[in-house]
Parts: structure tokens; sequence; C-alpha cells
């Protein structure tokens, strides 16, 4: 079973504000709780789980379209699909202190002023249970009143379930196909925390695939199997990661099975990907508010029907602190501590590091060459002048760029460059003009490194 550091979370938060991957929302004005900035690394990042998300579940099938539904939808879509009225938690609060705490999470809650007790063990009383609604409500138009309200989405879901029909006679497919969609959602939550992990607003990535009625535990199956294994191709640790059947107790109000993803985070284990079979819930409670029947006719069978749904949805800011997590080592050296982030190469922000040996004799006007020839390949690169090249290497392992390019004397007389690659630290000389592709097949063949000491720079 794989372990965690016990301050592993704590070098995570410092490296993301030092090396710009996360801020503090709002930070010169004394912060907002738990809401983030994604600095230029973080963005990078989201940028390359996004993509990676999206080519699995859209780009690589011919099953799935992309939708991107509206933040602010009608209110009553909100009525109808049960969160309006059910899309709550149980809150209790402390009468001593006032800090909130989910009433049903409390066995895994600490007390603020005795973080070794739990709440109600200290000498704070805790109030009764009452039910909290996470929906966040605004108003539209130039009055407010009962007649102007709206909500920001706490899901991107309903979004694709109002559209079905659109795509349906738009497209031209016909189930089992999927509408998949990434976009911002919406969550008053009670208790956010553990950095970027629970936030109150956050990107999530949700597809949702309308099957016939009957094949519904088939395609079930293969979106479990199909996304864990996401993970584990772009770098995450199988032995950090396992499937965790809902019970009967626990499932959503439309759910009639939900299989969660889940990683060994620092503080314990912790849902990543949710993966739903919604039955016609969704669709049928829409047709019969709207009055729009959303159902599929089969022109061979004759036989019309409402799909069935299955549903794999996570939040891409939660898959990037997962990758985050797990690429992150402390590796013991010779003679010093390495820092270094084992990114896959397409999860990792930068792809590659361009360095002069020195800043004269035409290398920096070269390395400018090379990196604007790589940039024309559509990779992300980062120029580095300054320091020591073993002092560059590290700065570039702590952000976890995969490969790094020397250019020196030999690059002016031959056209030869130095490649080291960031896992095994060993270097290569290539011909520039080997350099895209030899980097491209490295990318390809990238695997999950054994985490063992290895000789320094």
């Amino acid at each position: 079973m794989a372990k965690q550091q016990p301050n592993l979370m704590d070098n995570i938060v410092s490296l993301c504000k030092r090396k710009g991957f996360v801020f503090q929302a709002s930070e010169i004005y004394g912060g907002i709780g738990n809401t983030y900035d994604y600095g230029p690394l973080g963005v990078e990042l989201l940028r390359r789980v996004k993509d990676a998300w999206w080519g699995r579940v859209v780009t690589e099938r011919s099953d799935v379209v992309g939708l991107d539904s509206a933040i602010i939808q009608h209110p009553d879509v909100w009525v109808t699909s049960g969160h309006v009225g059910g899309f709550s938690d149980p809150m209790v609060d402390c009468k001593k202190c006032k800090a909130r705490f989910r009433a049903d999470k409390i066995e895994d809650a600490s007390c603020p002023e005795k973080p070794s007790k739990r709440p109600g063990e200290c000498a704070g009383e805790l109030t009764e249970p009452r039910e909290f609604n996470l929906m966040f409500k605004t108003n539209v138009g130039p009055v407010e009143g009962s007649g102007s309200v709206a909500y920001l989405r706490p899901e991107t879901a309903q979004g694709i379930f109002l559209n079905f029909k659109n795509v349906l006679d738009s497209a031209r497919i016909k189930p089992p196909f999927g509408i998949a969609q990434i976009g911002k959602s919406f969550r008053n939550e009670i208790t956010p925390g553990n950095f970027v992990f629970r936030t109150r607003e956050f990107e999530q990535a949700e597809m949702e695939f309308f099957v016939p009625p009957g094949e519904d535990q088939k395609w079930f199956e293969f979106w479990v199997r199909e996304r864990f294994q996401w993970y584990t191709d772009y770098g995450i640790n199988p032995d950090a990661l396992r499937l965790r059947v809902h019970d009967k107790k626990e499932l959503a109000h439309y759910a009639k099975a939900t299989t969660d993803v889940e990683y060994l985070y620092p503080f314990g284990w912790g849902e990543l990907e949710g993966i739903a079979n919604r039955g016609d819930f969704d669709l049928s409670r829409h047709s019969e508010a709207s009055g729009t029947k959303l159902v599929y006719f089969d022109q061979e069978t004759k036989e019309k029907y409402t799909p069935w749904v299955i549903e794999p949805a996570g939040g891409i800011n939660r898959m990037a602190l997962t990758f985050l997590i797990d690429a992150y080592e402390e590796e013991q050296l010779e003679k010093d501590t390495r820092v270094v982030l084992h990114f896959h190469p397409r999860i990792a922000p930068t792809t590659v590091a361009i360095f002069p040996l020195v800043k004269k004799e035409g290398m920096p006007e070269k390395a400018h060459e090379i990196e604007a020839e790589l940039r024309r390949a559509r990779l992300s690169v980062q120029y580095d002048e300054k320091g020591a090249i073993g002092r560059r290497y590290r700065r570039q392992d702590e952000v976890g760029t995969p490969f790094c390019v020397t250019v020196d004397g030999q690059t002016l007389a031959d056209d030869v460059v130095t490649v080291r690659e960031r896992d095994s630290m060993e270097q290569v000389t290539l011909a520039v003009g080997e350099l895209v592709p030899w980097i491209l097949e490295a990318m390809g063949h990238w695997k999950r490194p054994e985490r063992s000491p290895k000789s320094k720079d």
C-alpha cells in the first residue's frame, strides 16, 4: 500500500506558491477563504489536464461530442433536477468558536481550537443539525425580487440534458453516444479545505453517455474501467488508487449505482472522480416539466424510449492537485536532495527548457533560434540563462520539466545539442534537426519511473 509523507501537503502548498502554480486569491487584500488563483505554471497544468481528459473522452472516440452550456440557466432547471429542494448538506455549528461542520462528517473533522479533538469533544457545544443548501443564488435583471432569482450552476450535467434533443438532431448520432463538457461550477460548501481539493468555485469535467435501456450495466462497467485506466496511463501510482462502490444509503437521489475512483491523499483517501448510473431520471424529469419529449426514436425497430445515462464526472482542479501530489518526490542523491515532479510529459506545464551554456559567444542567440523552432512544433518551452547548469537543472526538476536542452560551443560548431532527461538525469547528444522528433517519441514512450536513488548530475 502506498504511503504519503506526513508533511507532503505543506510541501506541495509551499511549492505551488513559490513556483507559480497556485496563489491565494485577493492576497493583497488579505485573501478570501478557500479561493485561489492559478499562476503561469498552474494555468498550463490545468490546460494539460483538460486536454488529456478531452482527448481521451472526446477526440479519440467517434461516439462522444462536445458542448459548452451556460453557467446561468432558467431557475426551473434546478427545481426540476432536485437541486433547489434537495441539494444540501446537514450542518452543525459550534456555539463556542462559531466554526461550522458537516454533521455527517464530524468523525473526519477537527476542533479549530483543539485540533487533537473532534468537534463537540472539546468545551464547545454543537447545535442541532440543519440542512444547508449548496446553491449560489443571484439575481438577473435591473430589479431584485422573486422573479429575478437565478442560480450559478452546481454542475455542468444539467446543461447537457437540456440539450439532448438539440445534439441528437444536429449531430445525427444515436445511442449509445455521449455529450461531454468542461466548465466552471459553483457550490457553497460548508467545509471547503485541503488546499484546492474542495473549493466553492471549480472546473468540472463531465460526460453524459446515453444508452438504450438494458445496456446500462455494460456501459457503467466500461466507463469505470476506462476512467481508472486514464489515471494510470498518465502516471498516477496505481497503488495509491482504488475503486469504492457506494452503498444504497449514500447514493444520490438520481443514481442507480455509483463507483468512485479514490486516491490516497496526504490527508487520507478521497474521491478523485465519480462514475454514476443516473438511470433515466434526468431526461424523464425535464421531459415532464418542460413538455418537450427528450426521447430517442429508433428508425429500425420503430421503438421510442428514454435513454439511460452513465456519467463519469470529476473536478479538473482536483485532478491537477492529484497529479502534483503523486509526481512529487524528494530524491536523496549522494551529496544533496533533489525535489522533482515526475509528471507525465503530456501533463507537465513546461515540456522543454533551453539553456545557453554561457551568456556570450552567440550561444543565447542560437538558443533562442531553437526555442522558436520548438514553439512552432507546439511544445511548451522555457528559456533560462541564469546560474550554473546544475542549478538550472534543479529549477526545472522542481516544476516537472521532462527535458532540458543545453546549447554550447559544439552547437555553434556542429549544430549538436545536449539533451538531459528529468527522471533518469541521463544525457544524450542530438543534431538540432533531430530534436523535435526525438522529444515527441520520448513523450510517447514515457513510463512512470521507479522511485530509487540516482547519481548526481
